[in-house]
């Protein structure tokens, strides 16, 4: 086929879970709801921890960070999934694509390597509490922070340079929700398998690396918790942990099944569902695991819009 790219003035055709589903309106009204879920979620977590007092600790701190990476991650995503099928166009420029996957790769890598700090936090503050506002100072925060933001950025810029200088044969159907690399390469002119084998070992070397220090920092903690005197210490520690583990696992299972998984393992159907699952419902419902089993969280929130909705009474 004859190849063409972004110099012909030609797009691409994302042809999502939207297009294949056989309920394509009750998918579309499902990822519209969850949608604003994770905007209202996640955006009224970030207002708690800013206007809160009480929660400018790091643990806080960090889960913000991770609200504003979901609420990006899901922006980049779902509005154009919902607009394009509204309206019967699912074309996406070149530059589109490169910016939506620049984004997505961005924000998921960030996410990879945050998730993997918060453990972290929680590690010093449970097995090393006396300690925890030395190693966890906000100059510490912040850089975390920053790493995470930075690496991710440039991992992201490497991945989305290479991958958009090849050539891309005249079938524009991008068979997936979003631009992302598995499914782009498909329509390479070129042989790509060498770059394949780059991607999927840079996808170990970015996803295992976090996820073990994830592990090692919960295997210390949970050895540390079972010999804590306090049942009620021991029971708190174990519903933060139990959170933020149930937040690691939806995140690093679809990563590594899109990333790390060999070629053999997947199929259009698959990978859209996975890509719907970590980019639409993960960021709706990880605000909702964090707030729903934290009675600071949920204290703050109350507090917070109480500030707003209820009217304070005029002194007498």
């Amino acid at each position: 086929m004859e190849p063409w790219n972004s110099t012909l003035g030609t797009d691409f055709n994302l042809v999502g879970i939207l297009d294949d589903s056989g309920s394509p309106e009750l998918l579309c009204a499902t990822f519209t709801a969850l949608y604003m879920l994770a905007l209202i979620s996640n955006g009224l977590l970030i207002l708690v921890i800013t206007m809160d007092a009480r929660l400018h600790v790091p643990m806080y701190f960090l889960l913000g960070q991770l609200s504003l990476m979901d609420l990006l991650f899901t922006s980049v995503v779902t509005p154009k999934a919902v607009i394009d099928f509204l309206l019967r166009d699912n074309t996406i420029s070149f530059e589109g694509c490169s910016l939506q996957m620049f984004l997505a790769l961005t924000l998921g890598g960030a996410e990879d390597l945050l998730l993997a700090f918060m453990a972290y936090d929680r590690y010093v503050a449970i097995c090393h509490p006396l300690n925890y506002m030395i190693f966890m100072r906000p100059s510490i925060c912040w850089l975390m922070v920053a790493t995470s933001w930075v690496l991710a950025s440039l991992m992201a810029l490497g991945y989305t340079t290479y991958t958009m200088q090849y050539s891309y044969c005249k079938s524009r159907k991008i068979r997936h929700l979003l631009c992302e690399i598995p499914p782009l390469l498909k329509l390479a002119c070129a042989d790509t398998s060498k770059y394949e084998l780059m991607v999927y070992v840079m996808g170990v070397t970015f996803l295992i690396p976090p996820l073990a220090a994830i592990l090692a920092s919960y295997s210390l903690i949970l050895f540390t918790v079972l010999h804590m005197p306090s049942n009620e210490g021991r029971k708190k520690a174990l519903v933060t942990c139990s959170s933020h583990l149930t937040v690691v696992g939806m995140f690093y299972g679809a990563a590594t099944f899109m990333y790390v998984l060999p070629n053999s393992f997947h199929s259009p159907r698959q990978d859209n569902i996975i890509s719907v699952f970590y980019t639409i419902v993960t960021p709706a419902l990880n605000p909702l695991i964090y707030s729903l089993r934290n009675k600071e969280v949920t204290g703050a929130l109350i507090r917070v819009l109480g500030r707003y909705i209820v009217p304070a009474h005029p002194t007498l």
